[in-house]
């Protein structure tokens, strides 16, 4: 899992973008910090979540997505890494 920092939120989304998401932060009540949109790549983020909420809604749902590892540039390549760890511990 990243640090809880905003170096490692904007990586995350930068993450997501290079496959082909689009994080959005919006005001709505969410059960979780986040959501994605069903049949689109769109990432939905309670905007009002802390900074440790985002981080972790935004893992979760990189943990359910297919990742395309061509896609992925080498400066991200450590967070796929931790993903592919993540999985194979869950």
């Amino acid at each position: 899992m990243l640090p809880f920092t905003q170096s490692s939120l904007t990586k995350l989304e930068e993450f997501f973008k290079e496959q082909g998401y689009r994080v959005r932060y919006e005001k709505g009540s969410f059960r979780t910090g986040a959501c994605m949109l069903q049949t689109t790549k769109v990432v939905v983020v309670n905007k009002f979540s802390n900074l440790e909420i985002k981080i972790q809604s935004l893992w979760n749902i990189l943990l359910d997505i297919e990742i395309d590892s061509e896609a992925i540039s080498e400066k991200l390549l450590p967070i796929y890494e931790e993903v592919l760890k993540s999985k194979i511990i869950a």
